[in-house]
């Protein structure tokens, strides 16, 4: 067996290779032309989406999402990350035709069942007596995207928003880069 210090050796020598090919990448990304950079946040975008595609059981993903990700209240509990994937849960409760609560993710700006990020996407009934649905869509782990959480709600027709809670994707996280209440007017 190896002395500790012989070890750190080479930890020492692989921490020094990774930050030579470090250096060397960074420094050949800022040589590039404004259309390279492009081309390569793209094909880096593709590889995250290809990794998020083939890295996980998506039906082993969703059956768990739909046992874990709603509250008592039958509306998404926030995202959450699970693999190369977003998890983000949603739904809809109401107890009549004029009114509902909802909760569901926007994805830069586009409600995740449009987004052209989406994977897949999960809808079933709600149990119980009150009417509705619930969903798990599934997103590719890709940096720089971002994500609202919109809770709302419907009276009589006319549909509001409560509450958001936004993400980006960072680093293969999903960090929260805000939290809002919208006030109604009267």
């Amino acid at each position: 067996m190896k002395h500790p210090a012989a070890m750190m050796g080479s930890v020492n020598e692989t921490n020094d290779a990774d930050a030579l090919f470090s250096d060397a990448l960074l420094s050949m990304i800022r040589d590039m032309s404004d259309d390279e950079l492009h081309n390569v946040a793209e094909m880096v975008r593709q590889v995250q989406i290809e990794k998020a595609i083939g890295g996980g059981d998506e039906d082993a993903i969703i059956a768990n999402a739909f046992e874990i990700g709603f509250g008592r209240d039958g509306l998404g509990v926030l995202p959450w990350v699970e693999g190369n994937v977003v998890v983000c849960p949603g739904g809809m409760v109401s107890k009549s035709k004029a009114s509902h609560k909802c909760r569901f993710v926007s994805v830069d700006d586009t409600w995740v069942w449009e987004s052209h990020l989406l994977l897949r996407e999960d809808k079933r009934s709600s149990p119980g007596t009150d009417e509705g649905f619930r969903a798990v869509a599934l997103l590719p782990l890709v940096d720089g995207t971002g994500i609202d959480v919109v809770t709302g709600k419907a009276r009589q027709g006319q549909h509001s928003v409560d509450h958001v809670v936004s993400y980006e994707i960072r680093g293969g996280e999903l960090v929260e880069v805000s939290q809002r209440t919208v006030q109604q007017r009267h």
